[in-house]
């Protein structure tokens, strides 16, 4: 480094990035709570509004130079408890009716990948997280399909076949699993050696 030459020091925790990332982390209950009460009107804004803040956190980062371990891994905290609670609640509330759009299973599955993702990628101990492109089309595939789920609801959008949703649910859910076997695939490798 030359002499008299200054780092920019490392961003606290205390970011707007962050902020936006915490407050879709915040919306949770509240999605929660539209899908168990039937207000699939409320549960479409308050996706639109998380699906905004998803893309707004790392724009906000990248922007304002304050891209961080921890912000990546609040933004990527955030979109998975978001979507894995909010397809359980939809799952739920499902079974109670006998409607399946969203596999049961399914957003165990997201919230696993997620651990998984997590820890093989020793975020905890302040390593950038390592996405897959998989591991981010899933992320990705997660947030679509959750808002077909929840527009299907909010416009009554009958025309949109049930069996069509499932399946594509079906899919997403095997994306994860192919995912995740590669991700474990990568790791096992790696230790070996």
């Amino acid at each position: 480094m030359k002499e008299g030459a200054r780092t920019a020091p490392a961003p606290g925790w205390r970011t707007l990035a962050n902020g936006v990332s915490l407050a879709r982390l915040a919306l949770t209950p509240v999605s929660l709570l539209a899908v168990f009460a039937g207000r699939w009107q409320l549960a479409a804004g308050v996706f639109a509004v998380a699906a905004a803040s998803d893309f707004l956190d790392g724009f906000l980062a990248r922007r304002r130079g304050t891209v961080s371990a921890l912000g990546g891994l609040l933004d990527h905290t955030a979109d998975a408890v978001f979507v894995a609670v909010t397809l359980w609640a939809i799952a739920y509330t499902e079974a109670q009716t006998r409607t399946d759009l969203v596999p049961g299973i399914l957003p165990l599955f997201i919230a696993l990948a997620f651990l998984q993702y997590l820890f093989d990628s020793k975020a905890l101990a302040g390593k950038p997280l390592r996405a897959s492109w998989l591991g981010r089309a899933n992320g990705i595939a997660y947030f679509v399909f959750a808002g077909v789920v929840i527009g299907r609801h909010a416009l009554d959008a009958r025309w949109l076949p049930a069996e069509a949703v499932y399946w594509a649910g079906l899919a997403v859910l095997s994306s994860t699993l192919v995912s995740m076997l590669d991700r474990l695939r990568v790791l096992l490798r790696t230790d070996s050696r």
